[in-house]
């Protein structure tokens, strides 16, 4: 088990926001406020468009929060997005090539499975500008990083399923082994030994070895058979708190709770958007959700390089700038432990202060 330390100081109770706003790394410009951030009048003539990664637009997480940046981003500098959903990863590639013929010159591409077919286009496009999300590993003046470090939220969600558990058993798996997967249960299974630590409790975590570095995997981001069997085998072994990291896998998760019943007790963490507002249907099984603010980093990056300010810089979000967050409880909030809140309020404010120290290979 990993041991954790802090100093005796503490800070105090900083709230997890549910509205994200994503600050850069370095001397960044300042980004917008509100619903609808403003931006400066164009200095260039700008196309947006963005490439999926598999899953589609409406898969209720990733990409979608990707799409709902760049559309928002469009409607305010008064242009036409587009959108371009890959099925497979043969289609990068070919739609990286086809939003470029077409005149895109601000390239969002949604997700680091993109980045081979994203550096490359770069380098055969260097009057294009684009912006990846979850990869930092380009190096190009035109291709701007936006990254996430997810395993601090994903510590507070580990600690508080940790906290909810009526099994003294939770799981967490990914769709593939890359490091925006990875990163959620390193923080997940970080957050739930703390847990145990801090409390003197023995929470097993199923399906991830943060030490070694491996897990389970259902082998692709799309719902379906595979997706729902792995969810079935962490419920077979007694798992209460299920977190599947990996777009749409949580929706053959969703599947595989409402088959053990609806006296089964087993509640889910989400990922990537709040899963009460993407799929409310589902309100019921969603314990909480780690965030990231990916709509406002898309959102961002597309208006300062319609400003003229494109930069390739990455931007990094935390939990100090809000780029990450835990979602609330919602319906869950009178079922789980009354001193829950405050205690994450105050882990917040220790791995923000540096007390409590969550380490990812994956972490940008």
């Amino acid at each position: 088990m990993r041991k954790f330390t802090r100093s005796a100081a503490r800070g105090g109770a900083i709230a997890v926001g549910a509205a994200l706003l994503l600050v850069g790394c370095a001397a960044a410009p300042e980004a917008p406020s509100g619903s609808e951030p403003a931006a400066e009048e164009p200095t260039v003539d700008i196309q947006p468009c963005i490439v999926s990664d598999e899953g589609g637009f409406d898969d209720r997480s990733f990409n979608q929060l990707g799409a709902e940046g760049l559309r928002a981003a469009a409607e305010t500098l008064g242009v036409e997005p587009m959108e371009v959903e890959s099925a497979s990863p043969s289609d990068y590639a070919p739609n990286l090539d086809s939003v470029i013929a077409q005149g895109c010159n601000m390239v969002v591409s949604v997700g680091f499975s993109l980045a081979e077919a994203t550096g490359a286009a770069a380098e055969a496009n260097p009057d294009v500008n684009f912006a990846i999300i979850d990869d930092n590993s380009i190096t190009a003046d035109n291709v701007q990083p936006i990254v996430y470090n997810t395993a601090e939220a994903a510590f507070l969600a580990g600690y508080a399923a940790a906290s909810y558990t009526e099994t003294g058993v939770i799981a967490t798996w990914g769709g593939i082994q890359i490091p925006p997967v990875t990163i959620f249960m390193d923080g997940f299974v970080e957050g739930a030994e703390y847990y145990n630590e801090q409390n003197g409790e023995d929470v097993q975590i199923l399906g991830w070895d943060a030490e070694a570095q491996s897990g389970s995997f259902t082998g692709g981001f799309a719902a379906g058979v595979e997706a729902k069997a792995m969810a079935q085998t962490y419920i077979d072994q007694n798992a209460d708190v299920l977190m599947p990291v990996g777009g749409p896998i949580f929706l053959s998760a969703v599947e595989a709770i409402r088959d053990a019943g609806d006296d089964s007790g087993i509640s889910m963490v989400g990922v990537d958007a709040d899963l009460v507002e993407t799929s409310p249907e589902n309100a019921d099984i969603f314990l909480t959700s780690v965030l990231k603010g990916m709509s406002t980093g898309v959102q961002t990056v597309v208006e300062q390089a319609a400003a003229g300010e494109f930069s390739n810089e990455p931007y990094v979000g935390t939990l100090e700038n809000e780029g990450v967050g835990l979602a609330p409880f919602h319906e869950f909030e009178d079922a789980v432990d009354p001193e829950l809140q405050a205690q994450l309020d105050e882990i917040e404010a220790a791995i923000i202060a540096g007390e409590i120290t969550v380490e990812s290979p994956a972490s940008p």
